[in-house]
């Protein structure tokens, strides 16, 4: 099984089992991830999924769309690898992917 490693806001490391076609916000959801409020049920407006992605991680990642981005620009936490994790679609490919819950605006 693939692996999502999650830095919580108090700095611990989780590592969760990730399936290919979730994304990030329902495995940390399934898994008890209690700071991925995700509020709008991942229909990508609240940002309150809001994640940093480990830099060797980004391209992977691949870019925001214009409607994600207009929502992260509200953070005062948006970093340039920031996502809202509603938003990631977990591939194979991102097997070991590392994200960090950015903190509460």
């Amino acid at each position: 099984m693939s692996t999502l490693i999650v830095e919580n806001r108090a700095g611990q490391q989780l590592t969760l089992p990730a399936q290919a076609s979730l994304t990030l916000m329902d495995i940390m959801r399934d898994n008890g991830v209690e700071e991925i409020l995700a509020l709008c049920g991942g229909t990508c407006s609240c940002a309150t999924c809001h994640v940093i992605v480990a830099d060797e991680f980004a391209d992977i990642v691949g870019a925001a769309s214009d409607d994600e981005n207009d929502l992260l620009d509200c953070s005062d936490h948006r970093t340039g690898t920031s996502r809202l994790a509603c938003q990631v679609v977990f591939s194979d490919e991102m097997d070991g992917i590392r994200v960090k819950i950015a903190p509460e605006d």
